[in-house]
């Protein structure tokens, strides 16, 4: 029964996040990087449903850990990240020179994924020992957001001009630093605030 209730739950999170994505496909600002941003959004949804299909569906933390994520990414593409109307409330709040809404979805793209990889760990009995779990972790949300500023560069190289709203670094020559900054710090938080409680939800003692 519990089982059939996270599935239903996990679902509904699902169609939530499918009807955001179809949404923002609507008048998005610049069609070309909405689709080179919803691209890893596509690549997970379709990813969960054939777990889901084959009975490996995610506990609620993670479930909600990636419709939030995918949240912010769709809505960072639908707009391109540079001029997110909410990033742009928040420079006029605080006078700053630049639109942030970025530095969030990278604090974003380490918070979350620290959850999912934690799943996996466990799931899979990939490692044994708490502290060398979430050291792990914090090695692969950094792996991550490290390949990701690689697979920015790329896009630079491939489509030159064309890829400016993807890199979004709004003339900030250390944007890719920060961004790895955030995304660093994003992994610690999501490990201090959440591990505990994941490890229960999964039925885990922690060590």
């Amino acid at each position: 029964m519990e089982q059939d209730k996270s599935k239903t739950f996990g679902i509904l999170l699902y169609a939530i996040v499918i009807g955001f994505l179809i949404l923002s496909v609507i008048n998005p600002h610049d069609f070309f990087t909405w689709v080179l941003e919803v691209s890893w959004i596509i690549v997970g949804l379709g990813v969960l449903a054939v777990l889901n299909f084959k009975g490996k569906s995610p506990s609620r933390l993670l479930s909600v850990c990636l419709a939030l994520h995918s949240i912010i990414l769709i809505y960072g593409a639908w707009y391109t990240y540079e001029l997110t109307p909410l990033g742009d409330y928040c420079r006029e709040l605080f006078g700053s020179s630049r639109n942030h809404y970025d530095r969030l979805g990278h604090f974003a793209q380490g918070f979350f994924p620290a959850v999912l990889l934690r799943e996996l760990l466990i799931r899979n009995k990939v490692v044994n020992g708490r502290y060398w779990r979430e050291g792990l972790i914090f090695a692969g949300v950094m792996a991550f957001t490290a390949i990701f500023e690689i697979i920015e560069f790329s896009a630079a190289l491939a489509f030159g001009n064309d890829a400016s709203a993807y890199l979004g670094s709004q003339g900030d020559i250390w944007d890719a630093q920060w961004d790895m900054v955030l995304c660093g710090i994003g992994g610690v938080a999501s490990i201090i605030m959440l591990a505990n409680w994941h490890e229960k939800l999964l039925g885990r003692k922690t060590l």
